[in-house]
């Protein structure tokens, strides 16, 4: 797995601060600049190296579109070190990717982070499974061990929901332990180990966590003094990145993925064109539009129930008021709560 668990990460962190699929629907509008300022600097923070998942931020750069909305954007990459959080709060990034989930659970331990935007719909984490394994569907997991990362919110969902025991053992994040046993389990980006393990050989099947119930948002978020101080450039930054996202997924790609493979040396061109059939296979970037959901879209009501699944399963000792982790008045128009 290429990512670590950022609520794992920021947990020291945490104390020390309380004692921070396609639709056709027409894309995002990007709101006019006044060209005749400086452009305003935006460093914004990726969760990992430059990956496909990533993709929709590089064709706004490369495409000039952060230009065109006066933007001098420096998407920095992710990997060992500090944490986003931590680079956040020290203000040597302005914003950053995550999941709303991690962002609820920060706000109530007094971090000071606030949600700005959705750039996924659908969560790409899943359970990676072997073909041949029992295992069908979530309620069949009684009893069984999955490798998982050491902090996560989902897990104590499927459990109560499914009422089901799942030994839980740490996520190393490769794949020899899969390879080496048929009945393994463990955590997954849906985007990133299976192709791995056809490569190596093996025979996938995956479980959307998404399609357990439990279903975050991905999100840009970042300090609400930034935010705060900068609200403009932060509506722009979102207009543009959207738009990025609908050209990655639907249009010509081209000068996006080969920026992605020149920043990661791991990144070969059939990785970066899996990824993003798995987004589109798994509705991850517009949602289901059945549903309807569609990309950018993020709705009060979702965040309520989110907030309302943590504070039942006790990850949280109470609600925590919209305000306090999310604001919706930086998206572009038509995505924000009066216009859905």
């Amino acid at each position: 797995m290429k990512r670590r668990s950022l609520h794992t990460l920021l947990s020291a962190l945490a104390l020390a601060v309380v004692l921070g699929g396609c639709t056709k629907s027409a894309p995002p509008s990007v709101p006019e600049a006044d060209a005749a300022k400086a452009p305003d600097k935006v460093r914004f923070q990726t969760d990992w190296f430059a990956q496909a998942e990533h993709g929709g931020f590089y064709q706004a750069l490369v495409k000039g579109y952060y230009k065109a909305a006066n933007l001098d954007v420096n998407i920095i990459p992710g990997g060992p070190g500090p944490t986003m959080g931590q680079l956040l709060l020290s203000g040597q990034i302005d914003l950053a990717m995550g999941r709303s989930d991690d962002v609820i659970v920060w706000s109530q331990q007094g971090l000071p982070f606030e949600i700005v935007a959705v750039y996924m719909e659908r969560d790409p984490q899943a359970l990676l499974i072997h073909d041949e394994d029992p295992v069908k569907g979530f309620a069949d997991l009684n009893n069984r061990t999955v490798m998982v990362e050491s902090s996560v919110h989902w897990l104590e969902y499927v459990r109560k929901k499914y009422h089901v025991a799942i030994n839980q053992i740490p996520l190393n994040y490769g794949i020899g332990s899969f390879m080496a046993d048929k009945s393994f389990i463990q955590q997954c980006f849906v985007t990133d180990e299976p192709y791995y393990v056809r490569k190596s050989g093996g025979h996938p099947r995956t479980l959307m966590l998404a399609d357990s119930g439990y279903n975050p948002y991905r999100i840009i978020f970042g300090t609400k003094a930034f935010i705060d101080a900068h609200p403009e450039a932060v509506r722009r930054f979102i207009a543009a990145s959207l738009r990025g996202w609908d050209e990655f997924m639907k249009g010509d790609a081209d000068a996006a993925k080969a920026e992605i493979a020149k920043r990661n040396d791991n990144m070969p061109k059939e990785l970066i064109e899996y990824s993003i059939q798995a987004m589109k296979d798994h509705d991850i970037i517009y949602g289901k539009p059945e549903a309807g959901e569609r990309l950018g879209l993020m709705t009060k009501q979702r965040m309520l129930e989110l907030d309302q699944t943590l504070a039942d399963l006790k990850l949280i000792p109470q609600l925590m008021p919209l305000e306090s982790f999310v604001r919706f008045d930086l998206l572009p128009a038509e995505l924000q709560p009066a216009a859905q």
